[in-house]
């Protein structure tokens, strides 16, 4: 079993050594003691943005425990894959969110989509917000990632279209060419897609066209709008097809993140 994941700032990581010894106090301080973390227990500290070190338990602090480090690394996914989450009702957003992020996914993208029937507006926008920030820190925090995925700004179907847009393009420096790789692949799960996304996949691994980033868009409940299935393939987004069945929007980005992580070998 894996050893819990504490967090520390960018700073504190930073000036971490192996064989160097932290004293891990505050909130998450406080909850190594909550778990009774033992004298030489295993225990991993990470920065949030992907740094992490291994160490144990070295010390029972009153107010948390000190931390003998062991080893240092970083997290970096590759591709990195990121979930255009469409606002649902009945928390399914944060569902899919909180899967999401423990099947790996470097960032979280909310999107209000034409037939989203949530609305964030005014004040309840910034709460919902950080309402999706606690979601995945928590997710993250469970799953024992040194990455706490980037809950980005809540995108209109306009902005979301211009975002593929540029996301789609040929990566900075290459050819303007049919084989120039661009920075990253959208995919748009939509029950009226004629090819699978697992073929979709595979056929950039085996050429070799594998981008650096990789997005899925899942839509609301009553699904994506012709007109924004229209502007995002325009931007440079494709279709694609998980299955027979038509999945809840909190299962669907799981379902195409599960599919991503086997074929790019992560599973």
């Amino acid at each position: 079993m894996t050893a819990p994941m504490f967090y520390i700032s960018a700073e504190q990581m930073q000036a971490l050594a192996a064989g160097s010894v932290f004293e891990l106090r505050g909130a998450e301080g406080k909850h190594a003691l909550v778990k009774r973390m033992e004298l030489g227990e295993e225990i991993s500290l990470g920065d949030g943005s992907g740094a992490y070190a291994h160490g144990t338990v070295d010390a029972i602090l009153p107010d948390g425990v000190a931390v003998r480090v062991e080893t240092l690394g970083i997290e970096v996914p590759a591709p990195a894959t990121y979930l255009v989450q469409a606002l649902a009702k009945d928390g399914r957003d944060l569902l899919g969110i909180e899967t999401a992020t423990e099947l790996g996914v470097a960032g979280v993208v909310p999107w209000s989509a034409d037939r989203s029937i949530v609305r964030w507006k005014g004040d309840r926008a910034a709460k919902a917000h950080a309402k999706w920030e606690n979601t995945v820190y928590a997710a993250a925090k469970q799953s024992r990632r040194a990455l706490i995925p980037t809950v980005y700004d809540l995108h209109s179907s306009v902005e979301l279209a211009e975002f593929i847009a540029q996301v789609t393009a040929p990566a900075e420096g290459s050819e303007q060419s049919d084989s120039a790789i661009p920075e990253a692949a959208v995919f748009i799960l939509h029950e009226n897609a004629t090819e699978r996304l697992s073929t979709q996949l595979s056929a950039l691994v085996s050429s070799e066209n594998l981008p650096a980033e990789i997005y899925v868009i899942v839509g609301p409940e009553g699904g994506i709008a012709p007109r924004e299935v229209e502007l995002f393939t325009q931007a440079g987004a494709r279709l694609a097809l998980l299955g027979t069945e038509v999945l809840r929007a909190s299962t669907a980005g799981s379902a195409a993140l599960c599919v991503l992580n086997t074929v790019t070998g992560r599973f």
